[in-house]
């Protein structure tokens, strides 16, 4: 019997991982020999594109997808979604080229999507999972900014900016993709908080996320700044529409006590 996880694919974005991409695509394979690959460059100067044809030349099970410009993390997974869903493949994962997500942990990932779930997130803060080689302030930064994000939007989640994760092809279907903020790397979290909203059955896992022990980190201060504020404006939003159901709500309770009390003393 065939399961959602025989037909997965897992994309990676590129932008100048040059030394990495061998590495990572290498280990994808051997963990996974049946899941495919598509690298999205973005059109990297050190030639990671031309590394990446090299490597789909030589593998029927690696694709690549070539953006003209530096595009930023959320374009080139949009542009990498759009390619999945437009072929056959039922399971769409997300996964960083400089190895900080081990692929021999997706299997934790289809496990859940095979079990029922629509998105799955390897987790570094639930019990199991871990940070290896980060320095503490930004483990720090990170923890907390995720603790922040829980407390404003909800939806019991600890880890909303994971980027390691692996979605049925009907979430992705159901979200507006060119919707999506791109400030930071925030649409990680508006994608789980649309998927929350929308009921999917969304779980964590718990993985060991390694710090790049080649390359440098894509990831600077504008996280913070651009996107605690976006959060800060969706959780505001989020709680006033909490406020105005719950008061539908009672008002709905409230009219309908009313019409029977009356019913009952024919009032």
């Amino acid at each position: 019997m065939s399961k959602p996880s025989d037909a997965t694919l897992v994309i990676i974005p590129t932008y100048n991982e040059l030394e990495n991409l061998p590495l990572i695509t290498s280990r994808v394979r051997e963990a996974n020999p049946e899941v495919d690959v598509l690298i999205v460059d973005d059109n990297s100067p050190d030639g990671t594109g031309d590394a990446a044809d090299s490597l789909a030349e030589q593998d029927d099970h690696i694709f690549v997808l070539h953006r003209e410009g530096k595009g930023g993390l959320c374009g080139a997974y949009m542009a990498g979604f759009r390619w999945g869903l437009e072929r056959d493949y039922q399971v769409l994962c997300e996964m960083d080229a400089d190895g900080s997500h081990a692929p021999e942990q997706l299997h934790l990932l289809l496990e859940q999507i095979d079990d029922g779930a629509d998105l799955v997130i390897g987790s570094r803060y639930i019990p199991g999972g871990e940070v290896v080689n980060w320095p503490k302030q930004r483990w720090l930064l990170s923890k907390g900014g995720n603790l922040y994000i829980s407390l404003a939007l909800g939806g019991g989640i600890k880890d909303m900016t994971a980027g390691y994760r692996a979605f049925r092809r009907q979430v992705l279907e159901y979200l507006d993709l060119d919707a999506l903020s791109n400030a930071g790397y925030i649409f990680q979290v508006e994608v789980a908080f649309r998927v929350i909203q929308a009921d999917f059955d969304v779980r964590e896992v718990p993985i060991t996320f390694t710090e790049r022990e080649i390359g440098e980190s894509k990831l600077d201060g504008s996280f913070v700044k651009d996107s605690l504020a976006e959060v800060t404006k969706w959780g505001v939003q989020h709680r006033a529409e909490q406020a105005q159901h719950f008061v539908q709500v009672v008002g709905g309770l409230a009219k309908h006590e009313i019409a029977r009390f009356r019913k009952k003393w024919m009032i």
